[in-house]
């Protein structure tokens, strides 16, 4: 089973981010949960938020918080001053943060993890006009784990968003995808 924390601030798109790539991995047939944690004034736009997404090619009987993930993805490299992010994370987990800086800026120890940053940000500027960036990291994510098809990504944002928002939130996706893949050389 995979398990995916996303960590945000409220109004970045956490849970809708568990949400699209939970639509995606049930589109291609497997089982998901997607679900958030808002405690501790998460309702607050700018607030520390979780997300959590399941994936498994079995039916998935937990209904809990993911406390040991196998991924994480970070869409605020704020939060790593202020949340313990890494808690909980497997061995030789995979995380990927929203910075155009590298790791070393942040000083963050990666003797036990493969950590990745990535320009969401940026990106999602460039193809929203706004600083939304969970599409953009859902592309990268893509591209770094090979977890995901691109074309169920695509579907999952169609569903979620039909009209011109949903274009261009699939461009940033594909954007961030191509980009990541040049990055960290695809999976």
């Amino acid at each position: 089973m995979k398990e995916i924390r996303i960590h945000g601030r409220g109004g970045q798109g956490s849970v809708v981010t568990a949400e699209l790539l939970a639509i995606a991995a049930y589109s291609d047939g497997l089982s998901c949960q997607a679900f958030p944690y808002l405690g501790g004034g998460g309702e607050r736009r700018g607030a520390p938020v979780q997300a959590f997404c399941r994936i498994n090619n079995e039916p998935i009987r937990l209904k809990c918080q993911i406390i040991e993930p196998n991924y994480l993805i970070v869409q605020d490299a704020g939060l790593i001053d202020v949340v313990d992010i890494f808690k909980g994370l497997q061995i030789g987990g995979t995380v990927l943060y929203n910075s155009s800086q590298t790791i070393e800026k942040f000083e963050i120890k990666s003797n036990n993890y493969k950590i990745y940053s990535f320009p969401a940000t940026e990106i999602a500027m460039k193809t929203l006009g706004k600083p939304i960036m969970n599409t953009s990291m859902i592309g990268a994510f893509a591209a770094l784990t090979g977890s995901f098809r691109i074309e169920s990504l695509q579907k999952a944002i169609k569903e979620k968003f039909p009209s011109q928002i949903g274009e261009n939130n699939i461009l940033a996706m594909e954007t961030s995808y191509n980009l990541a893949r040049e990055m960290f050389g695809g999976k």
